[in-house]
């Protein structure tokens, strides 16, 4: 019941051999690192339960949460594989690429859902959105696009403050006041 105590000024090396008296396994403690060799490494909790195992192919991590605490957070050199990413409570995920691009693939769809709050979709650039075998919909109480340009005034009929959305032959969107038929003009000055 007392503990074993191993003391040295290098290094204490401890090796595990097979019967044939060849290393399977070394430990290795030394005073500016611990060094380990074998085929693989594994700490368990108390209860026997694999929390870290590190071998040729893969680490393995077994806790219920993995606590990335630096301030640059984690890197990963090539993908990332998860069924799930999720923000620590009451505080905001970001996904971000600061220098290039950031691509979100699935062969059955991408669900972007904000429960109570807004979603933001920000570009210094355009912002496409583009269905190959499919519609867009935009399916909410109110639709605004507040910064379209507005056309001549087309027909001579009241208003009332309503607007017609005409289309450039090139698909550029423009407001025009609403008259008794459509306003619309194909060489309007805002599709040239």
């Amino acid at each position: 019941d007392s503990s074993l105590l191993l003391q040295s000024t290098h290094n204490v090396t401890v090796n595990a051999r097979n019967s044939n008296g060849e290393v399977t396994g070394r430990l290795n403690v030394g005073p500016k690192m611990v060094e380990f060799h074998g085929q693989q490494f594994q700490i368990n909790s108390k209860d026997g339960k694999p929390l870290f195992t590190v071998d040729e192919n893969e680490v393995v991590i077994g806790t219920d949460k993995l606590r990335v605490t630096g301030p640059e957070g984690a890197l990963f050199e090539h993908s990332v594989e998860t069924p799930l990413v999720k923000a620590e409570a009451f505080k905001q995920l970001r996904l971000e690429s600061p220098t290039r691009s950031l691509s979100m693939d699935a062969p059955r769809g991408i669900n972007i859902k904000a429960q109570t709050g807004n979603i933001e979709a920000l570009s210094q650039m355009d912002i496409k959105l583009h269905s190959s075998d499919g519609v867009l919909l935009l399916d909410a109480e109110t639709v605004r696009l507040p910064k379209l340009p507005q056309g001549t005034r087309g027909g001579s009929s009241i208003s009332q403050g309503l607007y017609e959305i005409c289309v450039c032959p090139d698909g550029k969107l423009y407001l025009s006041v609403a008259g008794v038929g459509s306003t619309c003009q194909e060489y309007s000055r805002v599709c040239q």
